[in-house]
């Protein structure tokens, strides 16, 4: 019996990582992943961050937080839509796999795909502008869970019924944008008023970037136990609808 439960596990990881491998070959060189995911974040960056004083350190721990969150949730309202519609979607929902590996696969497409976008921003920034690392762990552990986060976030808009990206891409765009102003990556939260900072705490965001923080400056205002904690379940609780939206989804007949 435990041979067979651990045979059935190895069987998912690998079905999840070919479905992974797959769309990393496939897709990360498509327009929309370049212009969503790598390009728009050091583009906020840069707009947000032009005639504003700030040290090196703070600007890396701003630009990785936008890196994690824009390119980790650009996955999913990209690719998915564009294979319903080009057919191989069907196929993946037909292989002998469960609906919850198919969806840790497609995870897993834009948590990778931010990780590597996030290490060239910190290589820009530690070769370029001198920035150095506090805490370096915590960098690490605040990069994948971030990027786990954030692409189940992505998850939710690629589950959508739909076979159009630009369907999806411009609803979450826009959710991306308002959680963006009521965190705290631009405007500090020791810098908020009591409402403002209350709203903020409703951001994912403002927990990755209170992580980044402690992880590149050494300091924050919350717990960094906390912002880990935030984030790893809200990256499991962003799953959830995904997989209501996507039974539905092949209900409809999507």
């Amino acid at each position: 019996m435990k041979d067979g439960w651990l045979g059935r596990l190895r069987d998912e990881v690998a079905q999840a990582w070919a479905v992974t491998i797959k769309d990393m070959k496939v897709y990360y060189l498509r327009p929309g992943m370049i212009m969503f995911g790598l390009l728009m974040p050091f583009f906020m960056f840069f707009s947000f961050s032009v005639r504003r004083e700030m040290a090196a350190a703070q600007g890396v721990a701003r630009l990785l937080a936008l890196t994690v969150f824009f390119t980790a949730a650009a996955a999913g309202p990209f690719i998915i839509p564009l294979e319903r519609r080009l057919g191989t979607y069907d196929r993946l929902l037909a292989a002998p796999m469960s609906l919850l590996t198919l969806l840790l696969g497609k995870t897993a497409v834009g948590a990778f795909f931010a990780i590597g976008v996030s290490a060239l921003a910190l290589l820009v920034g530690v070769v370029v502008f001198g920035a150095s690392i506090a805490q370096p762990w915590l960098l690490v552990g605040g990069v994948l869970l971030g990027s786990f986060s954030f692409s189940a976030l992505g998850l939710i808009f690629g589950s959508i019924p739909t076979r159009n990206p630009g369907d999806v891409m411009m609803p979450s765009t826009l959710l991306r944008w308002g959680l963006l102003f009521i965190s705290g990556v631009f405007i500090p939260l020791e810098e908020m008023g009591a409402v403002a900072r209350a709203v903020a705490y409703l951001s994912p965001l403002t927990y990755a970037q209170d992580l980044m923080n402690h992880a590149v400056l050494g300091i924050g205002l919350l717990s960094p136990w906390l912002d880990i904690t935030v984030l790893l379940v809200s990256g499991v609780l962003f799953l959830v609808p995904s997989i209501l939206m996507h039974r539905r989804s092949r209900r409809l007949g999507y």
